[in-house]
């Protein structure tokens, strides 16, 4: 039988354990969704599977939800996708992800062209790490779905992601709930946001 989901929420693996599963995910031509839910592996667990990223060509959902990574990890991580082509959903909820780490994401997205959904609610990115985001939206087309609640954005991040979409057409889903945005700026996303859902007429 052919190996094509791997689940190991809640499996305190670790660093260590990491270590194992990524030097396995370099050969792996099989695995397609893994799932990493709250298995501790932090920063240095994170730089064992980016490492993994650059050879593996098959992964395509990672869930890496409440692991302790933070700007440092995330930075591996983003390197990693800059030269794999292959994942399309990437699940970082529940980390300890800043602006500096969404700056690395930020740059990530910017050469990346596969993926499709980036989750990064209930973390610590605030305006800047908004603005950061909002710069790669304008160069990149892939991104549909952005995940963002539960963050620190105020009115200034949402205007600089505001001004990104007056020029990205491909994004259709931004989650910015339980942020410090106001009505204004709200409706101007959700206006951008419904004239791409409608394949860009107004």
């Amino acid at each position: 039988m052919t190996l094509v989901t791997l689940h190991l929420e809640y499996d305190e693996i670790g660093e260590v354990g990491l270590q194992h599963l990524a030097a396995a995910l370099r050969h792996n031509t099989t695995l397609t969704t893994l799932d990493l839910l709250s298995t501790k592996i932090g920063d240095v667990g994170t730089q064992h599977l980016a490492d993994a990223l650059r050879y593996n060509t098959t992964l395509t959902a990672l869930n890496l939800w409440g692991n302790g990574i933070g700007d440092v990890g995330v930075q591996y991580l983003a390197d990693g996708l800059k030269n794999n082509t292959t994942p399309t959903s990437l699940y970082l909820r529940f980390n300890r992800i800043g602006d500096v780490g969404a700056q690395h994401l930020a740059n990530g997205l910017r050469q990346n062209t596969a993926l499709t959904t980036l989750d990064l609610a209930n973390n610590r990115i605030g305006d800047v790490g908004a603005q950061h985001l909002a710069d790669a939206l304008q160069h990149n087309t892939t991104l549909t779905a952005l995940n963002l609640d539960h963050n620190i954005i105020e009115d200034v991040g949402a205007r600089h992601l505001a001004d990104a979409l007056r020029y990205n057409t491909a994004l259709t889903t931004l989650d910015l709930y339980s942020n410090r945005i106001g009505d204004e700026a709200n409706d101007i996303i959700f206006e951008f946001l419904k004239r791409n859902r409608s394949g860009g007429q107004p």
